[in-house]
């Protein structure tokens, strides 16, 4: 089994797409490891806040199922097969880590957004700190600790999902 960690987003109808999004990986995948839920600015361009959060999920499937699954899944809940990368998104799924693999296909893996976008890399940390980053050679907790926090602002939000409890 592959451990796995997946990033979510979205600033459309953030939190029905948060929740729709857990919903829809909770079902392909079982039991999730859940990050808190953050509110960012956009990046790249002007648009609304971002919700964004990390799952982390144990998985029999390959690299390249789990990167079709969660395109499958990103269009199922209303992501544009033509969408430009920044963007507004209903439903943004960016599959971080898988085990400690190194790929660039199907899917960049480890995501460069790791090290640069707070909003990955905080609650990356906060559900995965002690692991080592497979090209950088640090953990997850101390690329947290010397991350530029004045760089992206975040904020913790309330993680409202019926099937919390």
């Amino acid at each position: 089994m592959a451990e796995i960690y997946i990033s979510l987003g979205s600033n459309i109808n953030r939190q029905h797409h948060i929740e729709q999004g857990l919903n829809a990986l909770t079902d392909e995948f079982g039991v999730l490891t859940l990050s808190s839920l953050f509110e960012s600015e956009a990046v790249g361009f002007a648009g609304k806040a971002f919700y964004n959060m990390v799952v982390a999920v144990n998985t029999s499937l390959s690299l390249t199922e789990v990167a079709t699954r969660l395109r499958a899944i990103e269009f199922a809940h209303g992501r544009s097969e033509h969408a430009k990368k920044f963007s507004p998104r209903t439903l943004d799924l960016d599959l971080l880590l898988y085990d400690d693999i190194i790929a660039q296909y199907p899917a960049q893996i480890p995501r460069d957004e790791i090290t640069k976008n707070a909003f990955v890399l905080w609650p990356l940390a906060e559900i995965a700190g002690h692991l080592m980053h497979p090209v950088v050679s640090q953990s997850y907790n101390e690329l947290w600790q010397q991350y530029d926090k004045q760089q992206q602002q975040l904020k913790k939000v309330p993680l409202v999902w019926a099937r919390l409890t």
